[in-house]
């Protein structure tokens, strides 16, 4: 017999992810499914007549590698008018496969062996993975509570001259908290005259409330020299599946992006991205967003009010993070599942978004479901 392979994991400590186990105990056990981030709204009806006419048009093949113009220069424009943040859909806009693609090729563009990449936590799981199978190290920085706000003392302390990157999200996923301009500021100062390539992760940039403003990179000039930033569609017009975001870049940094992206995906969804492009002329998600998702955040949050579960503040995403000190003392990761097979409703632990889990007994739910779905929902947390 011969000897069987050795297989030496560059993710070792990978599995599958709380996302899939979440959602997987879920359906098997009919539980309402507040787990993972994806909108219970289906997507519009005139975006989907728009990609069955161009699928009929006849472009069903390749896409420009960049993506569709059309699309660019509507990202492009959208960027301006919102962030007065110039990027030319020539050479500095990429439509990709999604967000996720979008920051793996940046990360993997930039980041060599032995270079270290400082990431803000609770954080998105994807960053970390896609560091290390680029060769490099995650630096963790926590976001402190009660309102998840960077310490910048402790971010000072971090960058070293093997810092090739820091990785911020606002709005946090799973946190929900905003980034001030304050930050935007100490996040300058702190990258002046280095060679740190700051990746932005903005794909929450439409959901942001209380009157707040999303504080994107492409407001700021010389921060946006030095980044990129990924923002995403599937998660403004209902319609994750879809799997189209893009990434914004000074052309410099734009060229190496494609470099990496041409080899990872080539192209994307050809007559998806023209539907976007016309849909965009017609549907401004600024206009409407964030009072549609202020508004499902305040009905879940009211709807809690009276229970045992400590609401945790929530300035954007569509997530609100419950803490449930006061109702048992058990792991989140346990309580979670607990809950799914006694009472039938799906979260997810916050633990799991720390490089080593950090049980504060918070659990995240998603509020992007119809009024039912969260009065349900709510009428099982009164149940603890």
């Amino acid at each position: 017999m011969e000897t069987p392979v050795t297989i030496n994991s560059k993710l070792p400590t990978a599995g599958t992810t709380i996302f899939s186990v979440m959602t997987g105990l879920a359906v098997q056990h009919k539980a309402l499914n507040l787990a993972q981030g994806f909108p219970e709204e289906d997507c519009a009806n005139d975006l989907k007549a728009l990609v069955t006419r161009y699928m009929r048009k006849g472009l069903n093949q390749y896409a420009p590698m960049p993506g569709v113009m059309k699309l660019r220069e509507a990202i492009a424009e959208k960027t301006q008018r919102l962030y007065s943040g110039n990027y030319h859909p020539e050479t500095e806009v990429t439509v990709t496969a999604g967000a996720t693609q979008a920051l793996f090729t940046a990360i993997a563009a930039f980041v060599r062996e032995g270079d270290e990449v400082i990431v803000f936590e609770p954080c998105y799981d994807s960053y970390v993975p896609a560091i290390e199978l680029n060769g490099g190290k995650a630096v963790f920085a926590q976001l402190k509570l009660p309102g998840y706000s960077p310490d910048w003392d402790e971010v000072k302390k971090l960058i070293k001259r093997q810092t090739r990157m820091i990785i911020i999200n606002t709005p946090n996923n799973p946190a929900g908290s905003v980034w001030t301009a304050a930050d935007m500021s100490k996040l300058e100062k702190l990258t002046r005259n280095t060679d740190i390539i700051i990746l932005s992760d903005e794909v929450y940039e439409h959901m942001v409330f209380d009157g707040l403003e999303h504080q994107s990179i492409a407001r700021y000039p010389k921060l946006a020299e030095r980044s990129l930033i990924v923002s995403s569609f599937g998660k403004t017009f209902h319609q994750t599946g879809w799997k189209i975001g893009y990434c914004l870049a000074p052309e410099r940094i734009m060229a190496e992006f494609r470099k990496a992206h041409q080899f990872v995906v080539f192209s994307v969804h050809h007559p998806a991205q023209w539907a976007l492009a016309d849909f965009l002329a017609i549907q401004k998600p600024e206009n409407t967003l964030p009072e549609y998702y202020q508004k499902k955040r305040d009905l879940f949050r009211s709807l809690i009010q009276g229970s045992k579960w400590e609401i945790l503040p929530c300035q954007g995403t569509y997530f609100q993070l419950l803490r449930y000190a006061g109702i048992s003392d058990e792991n989140d990761v346990a309580f979670a599942r607990k809950m799914v097979l006694e009472k039938g409703l799906a979260a997810i632990p916050v633990s799991v978004f720390y490089h080593k889990p950090v049980d504060k007994k918070v659990l995240r739910f998603c509020f992007a479901k119809n009024d039912e779905t969260l009065e349900k929902a709510a009428r099982i947390l009164h149940s603890f």
